[in-house]
């Protein structure tokens, strides 16, 4: 997969990209991650990027030409049948699971992250595919959801995780949050891991673990069970959580 992200902050997030998954994921050729900065595209000795709102207000916005300038230029680079140019915003659909699973599939991703008051309207009427939102607060720059998206993607490239059973058992992977986890020792300042995780049962280990997460999402989270997808086995679970 072919990754890029233009913005005029390319040393905040580079560091983050060359570190743990990602920079293995890369390192491996699964991944590759362009950081572009924006002001290379801007006109004129100050390369400005940004201007004042039409109408009146604060802050400043984004001028369109240095954006298309930058999508002609990189697109053209990597010319395959679907681009995806996907703008963090807290405007956009929320980003999910289920979206880092669609955007999984795709060989090219473009994430142009904003900052200021916004983006001229002109560049997500034109050029944008997908306009996302990592939740319903507001940041100072499409910086950090672009990581959050380009990290939780990653994880589910071929061969980007360890172990291809990870991202499986992640929280929201089959609807559900992901169980408790334990690690030696045994126990530690008064609190013991569970028994049946050290029994060597695996039947019994696997029981508990749906268990743990069905009772988990239905205390912290139970409006996805909602649309969860549960076998017989998981009612039953449930109808003994929902009883206690």
């Amino acid at each position: 997969m072919q990754c890029d992200i233009l913005t005029i902050f390319p040393a905040a997030i580079t560091p983050y990209l060359k570190s743990s998954i990602l920079g293995r994921a890369q390192q491996k050729g699964i991944l590759d991650i362009r950081v572009v900065d924006l002001r290379f595209f801007a006109a004129g000795r100050h390369h400005q990027v940004d201007d004042t709102p039409y109408g009146g207000g604060p802050g400043m916005v984004f001028k369109p030409e240095p954006i298309f300038r930058a999508v002609k230029t990189l697109t053209a680079e990597y010319p395959v049948p679907r681009q995806k140019i996907i703008l963090p915003s807290p405007q956009g659909r929320l980003f999910t699971q289920d979206t880092a699973r669609e955007l999984a599939q795709e060989e090219y991703l473009l994430f142009i992250c904003g900052r200021y008051e916004g983006i001229d309207e002109r560049v997500a009427m034109s050029l944008i595919t997908d306009e996302l939102s990592i939740g319903d607060y507001v940041l100072t720059g499409g910086e950090l959801p672009a990581l959050v998206m380009i990290d939780a993607i990653t994880r589910l490239l071929p061969d980007a995780l360890g172990d291809k059973t990870s991202a499986q058992a992640d929280s929201f992977s089959d609807g559900l949050l992901d169980y408790p986890h334990y690690t030696r020792p045994p126990e530690f300042s008064g609190l013991r891991a569970p028994e049946v995780l050290m029994s060597g049962h695996h039947d019994n280990i696997r029981r508990w673990r749906r268990y743990q997460a069905l009772q988990r999402t239905w205390k912290r989270r139970p409006d996805l069970l909602e649309k969860a997808c549960l076998s017989e086995e998981d009612k039953q679970m449930l109808n003994e959580i929902m009883k206690k």
